[in-house]
């Protein structure tokens, strides 16, 4: 014989539990009079053939066609006041989820007009917090039927969501920060307008956006190569900034430096990504400098700056170092390659 349940509660504090199912398989016999024991940080969302007949707060509730109207036509006069009747209670917590962390795994881009290459790369991480707002909407719209839902179940999802207004707003933003100090400046700005954008997503769920804390931003350590994959580079820019690698790994700049990428993402032109890129292990701009005839071809640069004659003609090309073409040559002159090597 089944077994009735007169008395429907869930004693559990329901520290990373959003919602769980009373019982959590099949439906439960109730009787009415019944009574529902919610606690301090929980609601319980009643249900009956698949519909939300009400939702309960904390405290304890009597199962009734009193307080409970939509039974009357769900379980018929037919049905004496102790006949059982099958019915689930799904008890969702009320508690605020904090410290819920966030994270970039892609690079999230934002564009800088007239600045560097015109785009930031950002990577970044932070912190968020939610609640469930609307009990009946949060279990009907995101938790079916499941006997249990906890926060794993979802904060993939949400975080999705975050990262999504985030990119969103950025590009929104479009001229109005144009480094990572801008961005850095305005972090507070920045998390407030992140979670405005983010609310309706998650009120449609059923939950509210606590709070979105943006703890830090950096300039991505993306590549060359990925920044074409992603459609940020045309043939030109990118072969400039396989000269710039070039020269910077050519250098061997023991400190490690911020590299190319950071230097993008930083909103530096290319001139003085390279121009850096050659500073360091015992490769300064004086030093290469001292060894420079007043007018020399791409392969004497090349050899002074220990990189490849095709870096240099490139250099050229993106008229990042001044020369003059003679014939099918070109000539640079030492001024040139001292202001190149200037920045």
């Amino acid at each position: 014989m089944a077994r009735i349940f007169d008395v429907i509660e869930y004693p559990n504090e329901m520290k990373e539990e959003i919602v769980h199912r009373f019982p959590e398989s099949g439906a439960g016999d109730f009787r009415i009079g019944s009574q529902v024991i919610v606690r301090e940080s929980q609601s319980a969302v009643f249900f009956r053939d698949g519909k939300a007949l009400d939702v309960f707060k904390p405290g304890r509730h009597t199962i009734a066609t009193a307080n409970v109207p939509l039974l009357v036509d769900l379980i018929g006069k037919a049905f004496s006041d102790r006949s059982p009747f099958t019915a689930e209670v799904y008890f969702v917590s009320r508690r605020e989820f904090l410290d819920r962390k966030w994270g970039t795994p892609q690079p999230i881009v934002m564009q800088t007009p007239g600045v560097g290459l015109g785009w930031l790369l950002l990577q970044g991480f932070g912190t968020y917090a939610y609640s469930v707002e609307d009990p009946q909407q949060f279990v009907t719209q995101v938790v079916g039927t499941q006997g249990t839902y906890d926060t794993v179940d979802i904060e993939n999802d949400l975080r999705s969501r975050l990262l999504r207004s985030f990119s969103d707003l950025l590009g929104e933003m479009k001229g109005k920060y144009t480094t990572v100090q801008d961005i850095i400046g305005n972090q507070e700005e920045i998390g407030a307008a992140v979670r405005a954008k983010a609310q309706d997503d998650f009120e449609a769920r059923g939950l509210a956006l606590k709070a979105f804390v943006i703890a830090n931003m950096t300039p991505s350590a993306t590549t060359a190569e990925a920044l074409r994959s992603m459609g940020l580079l045309d043939s030109a820019t990118y072969t400039q900034l396989q000269a710039a690698d070039a020269m910077r790994e050519a250098a061997n700049n023991p400190s490690g430096g911020a590299g190319l990428t950071a230097g993008i993402g930083a909103g530096v032109g290319i001139g003085q990504v390279m121009s850096e890129a050659l500073k360091g292990a015992g490769t300064t701009a004086a030093a290469a400098a001292a060894a420079m005839p007043d007018v020399m071809t791409p392969a004497e640069a090349a050899n002074i700056l220990k990189v490849a004659e095709a870096d240099i003609v490139s250099a050229i090309e993106a008229k990042e170092l001044a020369a003059r073409k003679v014939g099918e040559s070109y000539r640079i002159s030492k001024a040139a390659m001292e202001k190149f090597l200037g920045g």
